[in-house]
């Protein structure tokens, strides 16, 4: 009997120990409160008062628009344009002197001489490609009383170099080379224009190579390298030719002197030729430009250099007018001096090569566009 009143009391404690809500659970969690801030916008207004004192000079207006003070424009509306890879470059140049003598105890013969001179540049340079190519035309001419007329320099110079390389970190390219020279009008070594010793295309000289080219950024300069060009010379001139000028194959003669076979007109020579261009601007109007180029020859000498430099210092006075003083040096195994001949046509004297030097000082106008 006591027992089963102790059991009673233990299960009617068991469950109103369960459903009492203090120590029951929810399997549902209570919604909580949305914790959100909502700001409104304040507008505070104030009045605005008149202005009492006005300064001096001070015009007060009510805003209108009007065209009354509106201008046309001066300049043609420029629309937009791609940018263009291509660096350009036109400049004529002109040059005078003249010398005149009126009762002059010194004595002295009037002269005149003139030189014009041209300079196209057409350059292009996007990522890895670079092209440069340019053309340079010089011809001067001296009359002096008492002497036919005489040309004082004569030159036709076209270059194009075509580089690529293969990121846009590194300054070498691999590149391909054509160089072109020649003149315009026959040159004669004495004052009385009998003895020719040149003419158009007599000589004229081509090279063609390829190789690498160091060429840095934001310098014009340009090293080019090619350890295979081939080198042609041209004689053109028949009678240059029969002589053997500028190392072409004579003709062959008879014991009489009669031509029995022309002589030939191209000379090809295959070999290494490095040049070098380089431009500095010294001072503000003093810019100083440099040319070089070395060639030897594989097959017949090697070793043996044929040197051409060119160096000229411009100098800028304004826009129109410059100065301009250079010498140009060439040195030619192929180009002998002296040479003395029998009449049948055998070499009595081979003659020797020579440096040959040319100094250039000259005032004048020039136009760039």
């Amino acid at each position: 009997m006591p027992s089963s009143i102790y059991t009673k009391a233990l299960v009617s404690f068991l469950l109103s120990f369960a459903f009492n809500p203090l120590f029951a659970q929810d399997s549902i969690p209570p919604q909580q409160a949305v914790d959100s801030l909502v700001i409104d916008t304040i507008v505070i207004r104030t009045p605005q008062s008149k202005i009492k004192n006005i300064p001096r000079g001070v015009v007060l207006t009510n805003p209108f628009i009007s065209f009354k003070t509106t201008k046309p424009l001066t300049q043609r509306f420029k629309r937009f344009k791609f940018p263009s890879f291509w660096v350009k470059e036109n400049k004529l140049g002109l040059n005078l002197s003249e010398v005149a003598f009126v009762n002059w105890n010194a004595g002295g013969n009037n002269s005149i001489s003139g030189l014009g001179n041209a300079k196209f540049v057409r350059n292009y340079k996007f990522r890895y490609v670079q092209w440069d190519n340019d053309l340079d035309l010089r011809y001067g001419l001296n009359a002096q009383e008492g002497r036919k007329l005489q040309k004082t320099d004569d030159a036709i110079r076209l270059s194009s170099t075509f580089g690529y390389r293969r990121d846009t970190i590194t300054n070498w390219y691999y590149s391909v080379k054509a160089n072109f020279n020649t003149q315009f009008d026959k040159g004669f070594q004495d004052a009385d224009r009998t003895n020719l010793i040149s003419n158009f295309m007599a000589p004229g000289y081509l090279f063609l190579g390829a190789g690498t080219s160091y060429i840095p950024e934001g310098k014009k300069f340009n090293l080019y390298i090619s350890p295979i060009t081939q080198k042609a010379t041209f004689v053109l001139d028949q009678d240059l030719a029969d002589q053997g000028a500028f190392g072409v194959e004579k003709a062959v003669l008879d014991a009489e002197g009669n031509v029995l076979q022309e002589g030939k007109n191209v000379f090809m020579e295959f070999g290494f030729l490095i040049t070098n261009t380089w431009e500095k601007q010294v001072y503000k109007n003093m810019v100083i430009n440099h040319r070089l180029s070395l060639y030897t020859d594989y097959l017949r000498s090697f070793g043996n250099i044929d040197v051409n430099w060119e160096l000229l210092l411009n100098l800028t006075v304004n826009e129109y007018v410059n100065a301009s003083i250079g010498t140009h040096i060439i040195f030619d195994d192929d180009i002998r001096s002296d040479e003395e001949t029998a009449v049948d046509g055998t070499v009595i004297n081979p003659g020797t090569p020579r440096i040959q030097f040319k100094q250039i000082l000259g005032v004048g106008l020039s136009y760039s566009f």
